[in-house]
């Protein structure tokens, strides 16, 4: 079979990765691609936007899988044209992925199903927003609605904070994005994070994960797309699993379903573990990144069967995923200046990271005359698996020390609270 992967960043290479190890694959391109995936993909130039572009190369390349990586294609509904096409594809349709498009369509479905999650409040105006802050207490968590490359979250401490905030969304800081903005609720308790498998019908759990989002050590400074992240997440137990599939995610396919904008792929729910039980933040409807990656290390299951049997609405018929017993860890190394500007065209040597059994996946790399050189804020994602977390930490870090990569940086502290409990119990 002939597979297109859209995507170029480290979720993608991670795909790619997986895909190209099943023995349903015969071809696989990537689109952009990145130096990483050329290991296992061909690189194609393809504009994701160009609808009947994507329609023309996969017919005539005989493509009988289209995996769309990133969350921005589905949400401009490429998943729609290409299914009407006659391809099967991996992700959700436009009125499905409103679930990751639109933060308020989200949280009012939460409302119709009944699933646990923060109360809220829809804003339209700089003025509506400021007015509903009233009905909060601090700190204030403010959402813009829209899609902004997960940065559209502020959480302020203070109301002064958070009117200051709220005129930034107005004012454009996030582009159309902030044009309606959600304001919730504050959640007490630990973030992880689970993913399920669905094709509208059935739904099946996949894994779960916890990620690092602050830039810093110990958790401080500004937000990121994430530092790194390990799986499984042992906060989530067994029983807190099965709560979640039952009140959380199983309650949001139903009712997608019955709505008539059935959702099928990956969903991946946010969730805050909080002593009234888990609630939902938010979900979104790709894999995470860098969750993917830890959880590709430890997917046992044949990725391209797992994928067409969503697409084709057959995944009750196909074996659960099985995932590696232990423990997968990835360590992002980014760019000096990110999460700001980051530092751009510093030189990379990889050398023998790869030696032990790590991974290493590219997320924002290119060859600059036959040479590679960082060309994004996160730039690599170091992955290795381990019996436990300590172990997985270990060799994560043992990878990174034999990287040269004098213009980036990273967190040394990634899955630092999963070690603590192991040696504390």
């Amino acid at each position: 079979m002939n597979i297109l992967l859209l995507g170029g960043g480290g979720r993608e290479h991670a795909l790619a990765w997986k895909l190209a190890q099943s023995p349903m694959c015969d071809k696989l391109w990537a689109s952009p691609g990145n130096p990483g995936m050329a290991e296992c993909a061909e690189s194609v130039a393809l504009d994701a936007s160009d609808h009947a572009g994507v329609e023309q190369f996969c017919r005539d390349n005989s493509i009988g899988l289209v995996v769309i990586g990133p969350e921005a294609p589905l949400v401009d509904g490429l998943a729609d044209d290409l299914r009407a096409a006659g391809f099967p594809v991996f992700g959700p349709s436009k009125a499905a992925a409103q679930l990751e498009g639109s933060k308020s369509f989200t949280k009012e479905l939460c409302e119709r199903a009944d699933i646990p999650t923060a109360r809220f409040v829809r804003c339209t105006s700089l003025e509506a927003a400021w007015g509903a802050l009233k009905k909060f207490d601090p700190p204030f968590v403010l959402k813009a609605d829209g899609l902004a490359a997960g940065k559209g979250v502020v959480i302020a401490e203070t109301r002064e904070e958070a009117q200051h905030a709220l005129s930034e969304m107005f004012d454009g800081k996030f582009g159309s994005a902030g044009s309606e903005v959600v304001i919730e609720q504050f959640l007490v308790g630990e973030e992880a994070s689970f993913f399920a498998l669905t094709d509208g019908k059935t739904i099946v759990p996949f894994g779960s994960a916890q990620d690092h989002k602050r830039v810093g050590e110990g958790d401080t400074g500004p937000n990121t797309g994430g530092m790194g992240a390990y799986s499984p997440a042992p906060v989530l137990t067994a029983q807190l699993r099965e709560q979640v599939m039952r009140e959380i995610l199983e309650p949001t396919v139903n009712t997608m379903r019955k709505e008539g904008m059935p959702y099928s792929g990956v969903l991946y729910a946010g969730l805050m573990l909080t002593a009234e039980g888990p609630q939902l933040i938010e979900y979104n409807v790709r894999f995470g990144d860098p969750e993917c990656q830890v959880l590709m290390m430890r997917l046992e299951s044949d990725l391209v069967e797992i994928m067409l049997a969503c697409a084709q609405e057959r995944l009750g018929e196909i074996e659960a995923p099985r995932m590696a017993d232990g423990f997968a860890l990835t360590v992002v190394m980014a760019a000096d200046g990110y999460p700001g500007t980051p530092k751009k065209g510093g030189l990379i040597d990889l050398r023998d990271a790869e030696a032990e059994g790590a991974k290493v996946f590219h997320a924002g790399t290119k060859l600059e005359n036959g040479r590679l050189v960082a060309s994004g804020g996160r730039v690599l994602n170091v992955t290795a698996r381990g019996s436990s977390a300590s172990e997985a930490q270990r060799n994560a870090y043992a990878a990174v020390d034999k990287i040269d990569f004098a213009e980036g940086f990273c967190r040394r502290d990634i899955g630092q609270r999963e070690v603590r409990r192991e040696r504390h119990g």
